[in-house]
């Protein structure tokens, strides 16, 4: 079982939150948070939405209105999403840095032309940049 398996119905969810059913009804209805559904339609909320509506909770003390927090949650799940992708593509490009030997660095001219270059070499001329990255192994 993980933080996101809907286990909690409306009743437990909303005092691990700390609030009333109602006020997760209404955070439901405008998307605030929103739980799983069984097949009789009934709600169901895992762990990460219990510590959602603990959040809401916390920004709503703080003076936030609801659309301002609606906002922030949304925002929140896209640089988590973001994030998630970032270490994809990281690992992706750790794995066939290792994978390839003999790797290679790359300068620009001044034209725009991109150039490869063995490991160890130099660029010819002072006014090619020179990309690279460090491996960095864990």
């Amino acid at each position: 079982m993980d933080v996101n398996t809907p286990i909690f119905a409306i009743a437990m969810a909303a005092e691990l939150a700390g609030m009333h059913p109602q006020t997760l009804r209404q955070y439901d209805r405008l998307g605030l948070v929103s739980p799983d559904r069984t097949a009789g339609k009934s709600r169901r909320y895992s762990m990460r939405d219990v510590e959602q509506l603990r959040e809401v909770g916390r920004l709503t003390a703080e003076g936030l209105n609801l659309e301002g927090i609606r906002r922030i949650l949304t925002l929140e799940d896209q640089v988590a999403q973001l994030a998630a992708r970032v270490r994809e593509l990281e690992s992706a490009l750790a794995d066939e840095m290792l994978q390839r030997p003999g790797r290679r660095v790359f300068a620009a001219k001044e034209s725009g032309y991109v150039i490869s270059l063995p490991a160890g070499t130099r660029a010819q001329r002072s006014n090619e940049l020179v990309v690279w990255r460090p491996v960095l192994f864990d």
